[in-house]
């Protein structure tokens, strides 16, 4: 059997928005009229029963993501992080703590609690710089919040801040990627997610793209928007370490590369996925249902055993979608095997064809391979090994 260690990570979802985006299809809901403070009630609940069936050891990072994590009120905010700090006591020195964040959510006085809460990494969804393409796609911030936003967060001692871009968007072009891309940069900030526009079922984008409603760039296009950006960061100094994301030297996300690196993380929250003790689970999805189930028990939906065979076909896709890719002695401590015995016609395949090369290490994508990313991971599903 594969290795599985206590979690030493913990993921918590805050379902609400302000108003849903016209792309997302997580697990959110327009916060208007939800029972919010009921919610954060039963997640309590949740925290309590999951940490007495698996006592944590100590946490290296936590991230509270949405929805909008800071929709909450003030004291809505204080109370989580007063829960997760009686639930996860043991925390490491350099504890990485992420809250997701819309620009305009984070007053001056919200920013002080998550401070003092120990909160010490902010995550904002900006997606871009032109407010015609933030109307465009359902956001509800416009450019000047942004940099609000930033600036409060800096005052507020955060020099931990991330922004996320969107590119391939509706009516997006080159031109308008490169301007989103320098004002970003222009804000020095040490981390950058950087994602391509997928176009989701049950989304209202899902419902215009099948009307022929929804006017994307060209593949083309969007290739070249992926390899400016790519240009434009490293030019600028920053290290690509995943296929979405730059950062300065010791910024990259250290709870997002535990998901990469296929470790396992406690899930809390409606709809939330969790991996402990060889098992994968998730969590009922809707709120007043959420609330029912935890008050009743543990607020699981669906629970399942990882074999052998699928965790490691996790591992590689996942893995390889950091630049520096999997590494064989990280797979053979995990597995027990060597990973060119396990995957040797897939690993070839992806090395005839250019998406993959040999490293000292391990393997990893090639230029190509980031490009073409999906065709590589796709290599390694449903093979029986």
């Amino acid at each position: 059997m594969h290795r599985q260690q206590v979690p030493r990570s913990v993921y918590v979802h805050i379902p609400f928005c302000k108003h849903k985006c016209y792309y997302c299809d997580f697990n959110t809901y327009a916060v208007q009229g939800q029972p919010v403070s009921d919610y954060l009630h039963a997640l309590e609940l949740e925290l309590h029963q999951t940490v007495e069936q698996l006592p944590p050891g100590q946490i290296d990072t936590i991230f509270v993501g949405g929805g909008t994590p800071t929709i909450l009120d003030n004291e809505q905010m204080r109370y989580l992080i007063t829960m997760l700090e009686q639930a996860f006591p043991d925390r490491s020195p350099s504890l990485e703590f992420t809250m997701e964040a819309n620009p305009g959510t984070t007053a001056p006085d919200k920013l002080q609690v998550m401070r003092a809460g120990g909160v010490n990494r902010i995550s904002f969804g900006v997606q871009s710089f032109q407010n015609e393409l933030l109307e465009a796609i359902g956001r509800i911030h416009r450019v000047d919040e942004v940099y609000e936003s930033i600036e409060w967060a800096r005052e507020a001692g955060f020099d931990n801040l991330s922004i996320d871009l969107m590119f391939g968007l509706p009516r997006q072009t080159l031109d308008n990627v490169e301007q989103s891309v320098n004002k970003a940069l222009a804000l020095k900030l040490p981390h950058y997610s950087l994602y391509s526009l997928k176009v989701e079922e049950q989304t209202l984008f899902h419902t215009w793209y099948e009307q022929n409603r929804l006017p994307l760039p060209a593949e083309e296009e969007e290739l070249a928007m992926y390899r400016l950006i790519m240009h434009k960061l490293e030019a600028a100094g920053y290290h690509q370490y995943e296929i979405s994301n730059f950062a300065s030297p010791g910024k990259e996300s250290r709870h997002n590369i535990g998901y990469w690196c296929n470790h396992s993380y406690y899930g809390l929250g409606a709809g939330a996925h969790g991996y402990t003790r060889g098992r994968r689970h998730v969590n009922v999805k809707g709120v007043q249902e959420y609330i029912a189930a935890a008050t009743a028990g543990l607020p699981i939906a669906e629970q399942w055993e990882v074999s052998r065979e699928e965790a490691m076909e996790d591992y590689m896709m996942v893995g390889l979608r950091m630049n520096e890719g999997i590494h064989q002695a990280a797979f053979r401590e995990q597995f027990g095997v060597h990973v060119d015995t396990v995957f040797a016609s897939q690993l070839a395949a992806c090395i005839e064809n250019g998406l993959l090369e040999r490293t000292i290490t391990g393997f990893r994508l090639t230029e190509r391979g980031r490009e073409l990313g999906n065709e590589v991971f796709a290599a390694f599903v449903g093979v029986h090994v």
